[in-house]
């Protein structure tokens, strides 16, 4: 419990003092924001500070620093260090600044940023490569909750004509298209804010728990005595597994939805910042709670937990089953409002920041519900064949939450190196976002390489790994020499 208090306070400290830093360097000042400028009673739209840090705190967090965390404690306390030090220094970074040059580029979506600053042909392959991540997201979040309702309930006559777990689906999805159509302030600013609530009363809860119980677990400086539970390499695995209260490219994907509701630019810090901050708390404490279940000693948590050891590897399963045991009754309601309310409202964020991100490359203006159903009829057509295809294919949901995974830390890749970009060119400290730019690119690369592609063995991920990172170090290097004369 003393690598967990001490992360705690890091994390704390890492928004006074880094964020403020990061605040200074690229200094937000008094012009007219796109929520004012632009306001258009949709999307542009000026909103409480209170509410933009909820809704986007359950924007960018959702399931994911829940899962991903139960997950990553697998590989043992290494997993507190990815989280304080990729969050303070790579995910809060990748998040304020994406928002800021969205707000400075008159509430642009991520590719027309990278396009701005990587180029056209850049442009071009991020647009492709969002559109069809956000609609990863939105098959792989409706599944998962309707798998869960649908094992408490479902209507027979769904069951018996179309299959199970139909009926849920088809309601997730009706939701789906009303809040994107919907204008952002109807529907999601006013119960968004219940759910992140929720999430984060449910993180104190167990937060508390942990310092009552006092389970324990290994700590940074005597490792995890035994074997861990994963087979994975820590590197690069660890850095993909834990992708949310670290560093996740789906949030410069989610920033710009807040970003055009953002009255002053000096506001922006605790929203964006902060936000993955409060994520990256709700990640470490879950880690903490899965470590309790993995490695307490002298039994660890599943031995001591009927039906514990069957559900090592299933994450809502271990949330369901510590909520029950530690929280009662409460603990479990919650437990399912996380589980099933929080993929709901990452998929249909999804959806409507890829209804704007089409809407933009097309030139559709988005005040009218009919351009709007002309983007989201073909859209949400297009995810559910993928959410078909999933639901039909054993290990499609493997499959596609895999790459989803891989393509997740990819796009905040492309986002770090175009705000890198931005920060050479108007003269700013460009170290706080080139040294994670580096470390993110050889962690992809090495994964796609080793991992996803080849499935080479050990010996071989250092080699990509160095290869990778000279090569980028190489075209920074030339790229910047080229950019400076021309300055």
């Amino acid at each position: 419990m003393i690598s967990f208090s001490l992360s705690l306070i890091a994390l704390v400290l890492g928004y006074l003092l880094y964020g403020r830093f990061v605040e200074r360097v690229f200094g937000p000042d008094d012009r007219v924001t796109p929520a004012v400028a632009k306001a258009d009673g949709v999307d542009f739209i000026v909103l409480p500070s209170w509410k933009i840090f909820m809704i986007q705190f359950l924007n960018i967090a959702g399931t994911g620093p829940i899962f991903g965390a139960i997950m990553g404690a697998q590989f043992g306390p290494a997993a507190y260090l990815w989280i304080v030090l990729g969050c303070i220094f790579a995910g809060a970074v990748h998040d304020y600044l994406s928002g800021m040059l969205s707000i400075r580029n008159g509430g642009a979506n991520l590719p027309e940023i990278i396009g701005l600053y990587l180029g056209n042909v850049t442009k071009q392959v991020m647009l492709v490569f969002s559109v069809f991540l956000l609609m990863m997201v939105g098959a792989v979040f409706v599944f998962s909750p309707a798998k869960i309702l649908g094992g408490i309930w479902e209507p027979a006559f769904f069951v018996d004509n179309l299959g199970p777990y139909v009926f849920w689906v088809v309601v997730v999805f009706i939701y789906y298209l009303i809040a994107t159509m919907l204008p952002i302030d109807k529907i999601i600013g006013k119960i968004y804010p219940l759910f992140a609530f929720s999430l984060l009363f449910m993180a104190g809860a167990l937060l508390v728990m942990l310092f009552v119980k006092q389970p324990d677990i290994p700590e940074l400086w005597t490792g995890v005595s035994g074997p861990l539970l994963t087979t994975d390499k820590l590197f690069p695995c660890l850095f993909i597994t834990i992708a949310c209260g670290a560093i996740s490219g789906f949030h410069a994907t989610q920033t710009p939805l807040m970003a055009r509701c953002v009255k002053h630019e000096k506001m922006a810090r605790p929203m964006f910042y902060g936000a993955m901050i409060t994520e990256g708390i709700v990640a470490l404490i879950w880690a903490t709670v899965a470590m309790y279940f993995f490695y307490d000693t002298p039994e660890p948590g599943y031995a001591t937990i009927a039906g514990g050891e069957a559900i090592i590897n299933d994450a809502p399963s271990i949330v369901n089953t510590i909520c029950n045991e530690w929280l009662g009754v409460f603990g479990g309601i919650l437990a399912m409002l996380g589980v099933v309310a929080a993929p709901i409202t990452s998929g249909d964020t999804a959806l409507r920041s890829c209804r704007l991100i089409i809407a933009d490359f097309l030139h559709l203006e988005q005040r009218s519900i009919r351009r709007r159903l002309y983007v989201c009829v073909p859209l949400f057509a297009a995810t559910m064949a993928l959410l078909i295809w999933q639901m039909a294919d054993p290990n499609g949901f493997k499959i596609i939450w895999g790459w989803f995974g891989w393509s997740n830390q990819t796009l905040s890749v492309f986002t770090l190196w175009a705000i890198t970009v931005y920060l050479v060119r108007h003269r700013k400290n460009y170290f706080i976002t080139l040294i994670p730019a580096l470390f993110m690119t050889v962690v992809c690369t090495t994964y796609f390489f080793t991992e996803k592609t080849f499935s080479l063995p050990a010996e071989w991920t250092w080699t990509v790994a160095a290869v990778t990172l000279a090569t980028a170090l190489v075209w920074f290097v030339v790229w910047y020499r080229k950019e400076t004369k021309q300055q």
